[in-house]
């Protein structure tokens, strides 16, 4: 059972594409039937399962797609999930952080930096936020290597 309808009389344009906004048809998450989302491209942008949702005038459009229980918020514009890993912080704050794949930064709340500078603010804050985060910079690093070869 489908959970948003595209408003096709509610648009915007974006990078000469034409975005929809999207309209709850039930109950879910945080979210509740008559809502109105953010914008989305198509379909393939936000999943019908779980409780996955673009608020507000977030705009996700081209490859990207939201899953899962992802929430995109705010003034966030989401263009491809080709350059980006996203994360959930679900030992604390339970915010999300991003790896940009192209110039292999972090974005961490107001913190922005190499995997290393992050590493060392999360142990400056806390023993678990510094394991923590040190995990995740390892994990992407693997990855890397393996998208590499």
């Amino acid at each position: 059972m489908k959970k948003y309808e595209l408003l096709k009389d509610d648009t915007k344009i974006m990078s000469g594409r034409t975005l929809y906004r999207i309209k709850a048809l039930r109950d879910f998450g945080n979210v509740e039937k008559g809502d109105w989302g953010g914008y989305i491209e198509s379909e393939n942008n936000l999943s019908h399962f779980d409780n996955a949702w673009v608020f507000g005038d977030a705009m996700v459009y081209g490859n990207a797609r939201v899953f899962g229980y992802a929430e995109v918020y705010g003034n966030a514009v989401i263009k491809s999930t080709e350059d980006y890993i996203v994360f959930k912080n679900n030992w604390s704050s339970g915010r999300y952080f991003t790896y940009t794949k192209s110039n292999k930064m972090w974005k961490v709340g107001c913190f922005y930096g190499t995997g290393e500078e992050l590493i060392e603010k999360a142990y400056a804050d806390s023993e678990l936020s510094g394991k923590c985060y040190e995990a995740y910079v390892k994990l992407v690093e693997q990855l890397e290597n393996i998208r590499i070869k």
